[in-house]
């Protein structure tokens, strides 16, 4: 997909209402948008935030082409001096985000955009698109790696299940920021830098004479990568004997000690156990045992509690299309606008209480106990400070009476500069540097957080001149 092709990755309404916009007082009136989301999937503890990367690509290369301008000009719907602006158009607003592979929670702003309402418009689907799908997917394979352990593999191989080529690519990128060791996506590799990785399928041991001669031949070919699909016809019976002795006979001579055995079906409990015990009678202990099949964090929790002694987990469809809870729900709204230099909250009011937005123009902290955990996010006012050196008290922004005080604490702003008047002041992080950001993240959460079942709730705070800014919206909408 070429830049054109990206510009014109918007909602239709979007142009309408930029057009609106350019066509009356509100042409150059600057307004701020907060990127958040309400619900976390899976009904998890936490998400992980992903798809920056691609966000700052898009608005760096967002432009329209004269084949764009055309198409627009024929709907009869636009004006010449917009179409005549879209001709030209550059951003030239501000953004602050959320680093990648942060750990983050629902109605925190993760992504806020400060432009002119046309700029502001005409970003917006492209960001939830990148953000909502990318996060998504880390925030799945955040879960999936914590299943399974740090001291286990985990394989992202979804592309073939993917919705699409940059689902499965952006999902390969997404999946190995939240956790996952390595992908079977080549063109995620060259890419991004995700390490690729395969071996074989069924169809390379139906394709010789003998599942012997199959894995022999392979084992002589890739010597320094061998793993042996043994389900293809009996795993306990032919795969693992015929592995065993492939092992013996090509690989142990050559001097290599690292190999392994996948399963692909069956029980995976009780095939892994048998299994081990053959490789281990045959005196092959270094042997890794592989499994996949339909798995989740579910499954792989099941199967450990089992005691499989499985040390590697291809994980697929259900991780590259977040089966169990495929939408991430990121929304985009107005929070502010500017008039004559001053900021003016604004927000929208709903009957269900979770649409209710949070206005203003924000700073997003985050509160570090005196052992380095995270221990709540605190939204502010963007002119709002924190002194470390005094106490501070939070409270429930419904249930108000619930308050704690930090007194040995730290804290840390979670929203960078992106870009300031349209110029990139962020220079984006390597792969590899936003999976340690990531692992870190996770590693300052408490483990209630993190369980799957019923997780300690993580507490987003409001200031009190915010949340007084907020009641007092809400109060004078309802006298209106």
């Amino acid at each position: 997909m070429d830049k054109s092709d990206h510009s014109m990755l918007i909602d239709f309404y979007e142009f309408t209402m930029a057009n609106g916009y350019y066509e009356s007082a509100h042409r150059d009136r600057m307004v701020y948008f907060d990127l958040f989301f309400r619900d976390i999937p899976d009904h998890g503890g936490y998400a992980i935030m992903a798809g920056l990367e691609s966000v700052v690509e898009f608005i760096e290369n967002l432009s329209f082409s004269d084949e764009d301008i055309e198409y627009l000009r024929s709907r009869g719907m636009f004006s010449e001096d917009f179409l005549a602006y879209l001709a030209d158009f550059r951003f030239t607003g501000d953004v602050h985000a959320v680093p990648e592979g942060t750990v983050v929670f629902p109605r925190e702003p993760l992504v806020t955009i400060r432009a002119t309402a046309v700029e502001a418009q005409l970003v917006e689907t492209y960001l939830l698109l990148a953000i909502n799908h990318q996060s998504l997917i880390a925030t799945k394979a955040s879960r999936v790696k914590h299943a399974a352990g740090r001291d286990r593999t985990l394989i992202e191989m979804g592309a073939r299940r993917a919705h699409g080529v940059s689902s499965a690519n952006l999902g390969a990128r997404a999946a190995y920021i939240g956790g996952a060791d390595t992908t079977s996506n080549t063109l995620s590799d060259r890419l991004y830098g995700i390490p690729a990785a395969g071996t074989m399928a069924h169809s390379w041991v139906q394709m010789f004479a003998s599942e012997y001669e199959a894995f022999k031949h392979y084992a002589e070919l890739y010597p320094d990568m061998c793993t042996f699909l043994v389900d293809t016809y009996d795993t306990l019976r032919s795969g693992v004997p015929n592995a065993i002795r492939v092992i013996k006979e090509v690989l142990i001579p050559k001097g290599i000690s690292k190999y392994a055995v996948r399963i692909d079906s069956g029980d995976l409990t009780y095939l892994s156990k048998k299994a081990r015990k053959m490789l281990d009678e045959a005196g092959l202990e270094d042997c890794r045992i592989v499994a996949s099949n339909a798995l989740d964090e579910y499954l792989i929790r099941a199967l450990l509690t089992q005691g499989a002694p499985i040390d590697i987990f291809g994980v697929g469809e259900r991780l590259i299309t977040a089966k169990s809870d495929p939408v991430f729900g990121g929304v985009y709204k107005l929070v502010a606008t500017e008039e004559e230099g001053e900021i003016i909250p604004k927000i929208k009011i709903s009957d269900n209480p979770d649409k209710i937005t949070i206005p203003h123009f924000k700073k997003l902290y985050r509160i570090y106990d005196k052992e380095g955990s995270a221990a709540a996010d605190l939204l502010t006012v963007h002119d709002e400070t924190i002194d470390t050196d005094k106490p501070l008290t939070i409270f429930d922004p419904v249930h108000t009476w619930k308050k704690t005080t930090f007194t040995d604490y730290s804290v840390k702003s979670l929203l960078v500069p992106i870009f300031r008047h349209g110029e990139r002041v962020y220079t984006l992080p390597d792969i590899e540097a936003i999976k340690k950001h990531c692992q870190k993240e996770m590693d300052s959460l408490w483990e209630e957080v993190k369980r799957f079942d019923y997780p300690h709730q993580y507490y987003v705070d409001l200031s009190e001149k915010l949340w007084n800014i907020r009641e007092n919206l809400i109060r004078r909408h309802a006298d209106d």
